[in-house]
């Protein structure tokens, strides 16, 4: 259990993050983001950029309608080859997705930014973790896909749902889920 002597507030509507942080036995509660504090790729950025200011973009907006506590935002996203992967629009999007990382190394980056009012000290971290994909047969795409784990995924892929073709070489797996608790942990620290 932690030690938590503050409000803590999770903005985001990412069941995966709520879950990863009810596990963890934090205390908090959910502020979604405006869907305009979400928005996509800038040209020529980077996943780590990506992630880390779309994690502001998204803390700012929640930490300016409350008076007190810590914004807890986050941003997920794939990479593989240089080719940066959100969430999928659809089934074909999600096929294309998988496709490309099918029997590939690719690495997922999440962007952790804590804003705390009334202070607004801003402490940020980005995690990574390397991961590898099995080169998935037709049949096993397409049962998948049928499955819908992938919807709501950054990459089109669900780690927690333990698929045996996706295997971590480095780094966190509750990163690849969508929240890096060990890191959170840390910046937490910071605070109290």
């Amino acid at each position: 259990m932690p030690d938590q002597s503050f409000r803590l507030i999770l903005a985001s509507r990412s069941p995966q993050r709520r879950k990863l942080l009810e596990d963890a036995g934090y205390s908090f509660e959910v502020i979604a983001p405006h869907p305009s504090a979400e928005c996509g790729i800038r040209r020529g950025e980077t996943p780590n950029e990506l992630v880390t200011r779309l994690a502001k973009q998204k803390a700012a907006d929640v930490a300016s309608r409350i008076g007190e506590g810590i914004v807890l935002a986050c941003d997920t996203v794939a990479e593989c080859g240089g080719q940066i992967l959100g969430k999928p629009r659809d089934v074909n999007h999600a096929r294309q997705m998988l496709q490309l990382l099918s029997g590939r190394v690719h690495h997922v980056y999440s962007g952790v930014c804590l804003w705390e009012r009334p202070t607004d000290r801003v402490v940020e971290r980005v995690a990574v973790t390397k991961l590898r994909m099995e080169k998935l047969a037709d049949d096993e795409l397409e049962r998948y896909l049928e499955s819908k784990d992938w919807e709501e995924k950054a990459g089109a892929f669900g780690f927690q749902e333990g698929p045996d073709w996706l295997k971590i070489i480095a780094g966190s797996e509750s990163n690849v889920v969508g929240l890096p608790m060990e890191e959170l942990r840390e910046m937490l620290a910071a605070f109290s």
